[in-house]
């Protein structure tokens, strides 16, 4: 019999994906039932996965009861949040915590988190707090002292990132500039962000295999040149770096996110997206 699968974020970039995989693989379409978590049902995207035999739940991370009723009768469940919607610290780990509470409430079997990676652990030093990393590594060390399997997901920098809010700046005709705060042989860890369930497909098919490992996915590591040259390739247009002097200089990013987002690149260009030495430590989760 097919096991419920509870998708928060189902009209974002993860969830969706997660759910699209699932849809896609006869192995998980068939073992799995899918019911997707969102604020706004009437949502196109959310309507659209109604219209394809999904269920669809709204639900407020604020409110215990709204997460009650979101995992009531889960097998599974993938949760995440989302920083970038208050920029405040606390209620994104207080949403996650309750999302977890609530499985656990629920006699959920599994959950799976969203995570990133501890930077105070990472940097070891009185580097800026990265609250974005920060706050889902809180929620994941909350998590792991809970009574269910658990799973964290720590994807790589997504490469949507580069046509949404970093996408390069027009500057003249057919030339366009990529304004990042790294040397062009800074590595970055990217992944295709439509690959999500293809990491998290082995820990919904072997739950105690997985209970409490963390899978820090990538689908490649690429330096700035390569990126920049990448683009240029592929759309014949002039694509150059540009380094910011100074946070006012980053002007590719919002100006609400420009304090934590530059204090998160800085992190990177020091101590790595994974840590030192990672792409060594992650080669059997590059690509898989």
């Amino acid at each position: 019999m097919a096991k419920l699968l509870t998708v928060f974020g189902t009209t974002g970039q993860q969830g969706g994906s997660l759910i699209r995989y699932i849809i896609d693989t006869p192995t998980l379409r068939h073992a799995f039932m899918l019911r997707g978590i969102t604020r706004d049902a009437s949502k196109p995207a959310a309507i659209s996965l109604k219209n394809h035999g999904i269920e669809i739940v709204e639900a407020d991370m604020n409110i215990r009861s709204s997460l009650d009723k979101a995992v009531a009768g889960s097998h599974v469940v993938f949760s995440m949040t989302n920083y970038w919607e208050t920029g405040l610290a606390e209620i994104e780990v207080a949403q996650g915590k309750a999302i977890a509470d609530a499985a656990v409430a629920a006699g959920v079997g599994q959950i799976i988190w969203s995570s990133l990676p501890d930077v105070s652990q990472l940097s070891k030093d009185n580097s800026p707090a990265v609250e974005h990393f920060e706050t889902k590594a809180q929620v994941e060390e909350y998590m792991r002292m809970l009574d269910i399997k658990t799973v964290f997901l720590v994807p790589g920098w997504f490469m949507q990132n580069q046509l949404a809010i970093l996408k390069p700046e027009k500057t003249e005709e057919r030339t366009y500039v990529f304004s990042m705060p790294w040397s062009a042989d800074s590595e970055l860890p990217l992944i295709d962000i439509r690959d999500t369930g293809k990491f998290i497909a082995p820990a919904l098919l072997g739950p105690d295999s997985y209970h409490g490992k963390t899978l820090t996915c990538t689908t490649a590591f690429y330096t700035l040149a390569e990126i920049v040259d990448t683009w240029t390739r592929v759309t014949g247009t002039i694509v150059k770096l540009k380094v910011p002097e100074t946070r006012e200089d980053y002007v590719v990013v919002p100006a609400e996110m420009k304090h934590e987002d530059v204090d998160a690149t800085s992190h990177i260009n020091k101590f790595g997206y994974f840590g030192l030495n990672a792409k060594d430590h992650l080669a059997c989760n590059i690509g898989t």
